[in-house]
Order: structure tokens, then sequence, then C-alpha cells
């Protein structure tokens, strides 16, 4: 069995976000019907480095894959250095029957593609119908991402933005009114921002709280994606109180997601977490119930989303004819 290698520019030509948000619902899915195994994840935290890297292994009896990213970021001093980017990505796929690596991929674009897609998909799940309004706590790569792919499931007719850096800020304004046409509202300060929200993206690096409990309005759609790891923190923990609470992984995101902090100060506890949103999209479990609900997505990033959205990658790959083959046992 031979191994095809597909690079970052074949890759980012073998896929589109609508695929990617399908892919995503599959693999919330797969994951609340019992078909995929995938073990906690690993980090390697590298200080004396500026860096860290994080593995995710997870196996899909529906598409019958095994998939395994490894994923760095940080490394500030890379591009002067080495010449290479400060984050990589690089994904396996296995043949779930034989264990034969089947596909080598660059994995750097899939993982904000299917982060950007996660959050369309609790949009589609838990967001008001009428809402068209959307606040970016953070205006970096996966900010952009958030709106790329919210914009493939509803019409959005204004983003308010905020950054720590208002040359960043402006940036991301020109950027995304050139690429969308939205109009981009630059906030003087949080507050503002989020009380313009119908849906909130909070896609920071932040370790400690952002946005306040009382600067959320009824009915408002929350998308945290920022926390992924112990100790990393966007939410007051206060929002929590009363808001329905929607995880991609409760055992992940009790430990490493947003929803560590309210558990953590006795705001809410395990059992009050709603459900984990492929429960939802099994219509196992009810979504929004009103346009007053405070909702949230608290989303961490799994291994079967990598999984899913590899394979598609990989199916469409030897469809489309692309990429190069070479086999390890020769």
């Amino acid at each position: 069995m031979k191994t095809l290698l597909l690079k970052k520019e074949e890759v980012r030509g073998l896929i589109r976000m609508k695929e990617v948000i399908g892919t995503v619902e599959e693999a919330y899915k797969a994951f609340n019907s019992g078909q995929v195994i995938q073990p906690p994840y690993i980090g390697i935290d590298l200080p004396s480095h500026r860096g860290e890297i994080d593995f995710k292994l997870g196996y899909n009896q529906g598409n019958e894959m095994i998939s395994m990213k490894a994923s760095s970021g940080g490394f500030t001093g890379n591009p002067e250095q080495y010449g290479v980017p400060n984050g990589m990505g690089t994904v396996l796929l296995f043949d779930g029957m034989s264990g034969a690596l089947v596909c080598v991929m660059d994995g750097s674009l899939l993982t904000g593609l299917r982060t950007g897609a996660c959050g369309a998909v609790s949009v589609k799940a838990l967001a008001r119908k009428n809402a068209s309004r959307i606040t970016s706590i953070g205006t970096g790569n996966q900010a952009r991402m958030q709106i790329r792919a919210i914009r493939e499931v509803m019409k959005i007719e204004e983003i308010h933005a905020w950054d720590h850096h208002p040359e960043t800020l402006a940036r991301y304004k020109a950027d995304m009114e050139s690429e969308f046409g939205i109009p981009v509202l630059t906030a003087n300060s949080k507050k503002e921002a989020v009380e313009n929200a119908d849906i909130l993206i909070t896609t920071t690096r932040g370790k400690g709280s952002l946005v306040e409990a009382p600067w959320i309005k009824p009915g408002t759609h929350i998308v945290a994606i920022g926390a992924d790891a112990p100790g990393k923190q966007e939410l007051d923990p206060q929002i929590f109180r009363g808001a329905k609470v929607v995880v991609d992984s409760i055992a992940q995101c009790v430990e490493k997601g947003e929803t560590q902090h309210p558990i953590n100060a006795k705001i809410m506890a395990r059992g009050d977490i709603h459900a984990e949103i492929g429960e939802i999209l099994l219509g196992r479990k009810p979504g929004r119930k009103n346009d007053e609900e405070v909702t949230i997505f608290d989303a961490t990033g799994m291994a079967i989303q990598d999984n899913t959205t590899a394979a598609k990658i990989y199916r469409n790959a030897i469809e489309n004819k692309v990429g190069a083959f070479f086999d390890f046992l020769e």
C-alpha cells in the first residue's frame, strides 16, 4: 500500500469551508455515537524555545481511519533563525483495518479550518435565527476563520471588533471589509464591542477574564475558542450562571476549556453542562429554547475533527489525482 504526500498548497486547494463544516458535524455526531476512540491529547511545553507542540490521536469507526496530528505554536524566533513559520502542523492518516500509513499531509491549514467550522456548527445549532451582528474579541487568524465559516451558515450584517493593539484592529477592519464587504465597526472598549453582539466570538490566548458578565445581553450566543489548556481563560465565570452550556467534549472542557473556571469557582457543576454538541446534532438533546437564552459553546478541539477533515482532504486528493505517492516498504 502506497502513501500519499500532500503539501500545503495542495491541501489548500482540496477542501472548501462548506465541506469542512460538514466534516466537523460528522465528527461531533460520530463522537456521540460511540464510533470514536480518542485518547487525551498530549502537549509538550518548551519554554526555553518559547514554544509548544500538541499531539492529537483518534480512530473513527465510521470512516475506518486513524489520524495523528502534531501541531506546534509559539517558537517566535523561527522565521529569522530557521526560515520556517512560528506554528506548523503535520497529519498522518492510517488505514483503520490494516494500520498502514496512507497519507502524510500538511496540517497547518487544517487546524484553523476545522476550528473555524466548529463555531459555524454551533451557530447553526444554538444562535438565534434572527442573529445578524457578530462581535470578535481578538482579531488574529482564528478570528478571521470564524467569520469565514459563520458567513456560510448565516447572513452577517455587521462585525464589531476589539483588540489590544490598535494597528492590528485597523488591519483586521481593512482586510475583512475587503474580503467580505461586511462593515467592521472597531470598538473603543471590550464592553462596547460585547454589548453589540448577537454572537460573541473570543479567540485570544487570554490568561484572565476579558469579557464581563454584565456586558452580555439576553439571547447572545458565545463561541469560546481561546481556552484549550489549564489556566487559559477569556470569560467571567459568572457568565455561565443560568446560561445553556454546550461543549465539544465534557472530559476536555472541564479540565482545559472555558468551563473549567465556573466549575472551579463552584458557580456550576459538571452535571450542569447541558450537552455535548454532538448530542444536539443527533437530536438527543434540544438546542436553544427561546430568544432570551444565553448559550455558550466551549470548544477545546478534538482529534476526531482532524480525522474527518483530513479524511475528506485525502478522498478529494485521490478523486482529483493530486499529490505524490511513495512507498515506505520498498
